[in-house]
């Protein structure tokens, strides 16, 4: 069994920010209001760490959160002490992902995943198939719609990954690819899924809390 502060081979890191109102979900503020943007970051990452917590029962994966706003003792509150808690620190988004994987790596992992709480269409299965497929390439990428990506997976830290990259536009899978093209990376390639950023987007996560609803037991 491992520790809750322990790091497994294979690491699964979730990037998510404390559901406060005002703070989270901004882009959906004028849809939902502060409050309901709030309520639905809490679901969105509920239900990431639900699908996380199966595959946990599957494979022997250690499980991080990665946190903004907020802080350690709201987050174990929150969602429980069974998990490695950090925040993200400062700087843009690659710079915060560069850190999660540098701390990852140099405490023994083998295998790392990054993922948002914004695409619950990442399930079990495509979480399970990332890590497989990280045995023979360098780097996995779940492409979003947007032009972004939903999941990175990594064998090792590369850097160039995550400096000059146009972060929040539809550029950031692009240009991600390009520097692996550059670095001569191999990648592999998962289900292009949609995130939930938007007021048009609301069905989408409407559509998941509708079959949870009508489904006995999670799946």
């Amino acid at each position: 069994m491992l520790k809750s502060s322990t790091i497994a081979k294979q690491h699964l890191i979730i990037f998510t920010r404390y559901p406060e109102p005002g703070l989270t979900k901004t882009r959906l503020i004028p849809a939902l209001g502060t409050g309901g943007a709030a309520h639905l970051q809490r679901q969105m990452t509920e239900y990431t760490l639900l699908k996380v917590r199966e595959l946990q029962k599957a494979i022997a994966i250690s499980i991080e959160v990665r946190f903004t706003g907020g802080n350690f003792e709201l987050m174990q509150s929150w969602l429980g002490t069974d998990l490695i808690y950090q925040s993200q620190g400062e700087g843009d988004l690659g710079k915060r992902m560069e850190r999660s994987l540098e701390y990852a790596f140099s405490a023994g992992a083998h295998q790392v995943l990054i993922i948002g709480t914004d695409c619950p269409d990442v399930n079990i299965q495509i979480l399970a198939k990332a890590f497989t497929n990280l045995q023979h390439c360098d780097i996995v990428l779940g492409p979003a719609v947007d032009g972004g990506y939903y999941l990175i997976g990594l064998q090792r830290l590369f850097p160039e990954l995550f400096a000059d990259i146009n972060w929040g536009t539809s550029q950031v899978l692009q240009q991600t690819v390009a520097i692996c093209h550059q670095l001569n990376l191999s990648i592999d390639y998962l289900p292009t899924l949609a995130d939930v950023d938007r007021p048009e987007d609301l069905p989408i996560w409407e559509k998941i809390v509708f079959n949870l609803k009508n489904t006995p037991a999670f799946q």
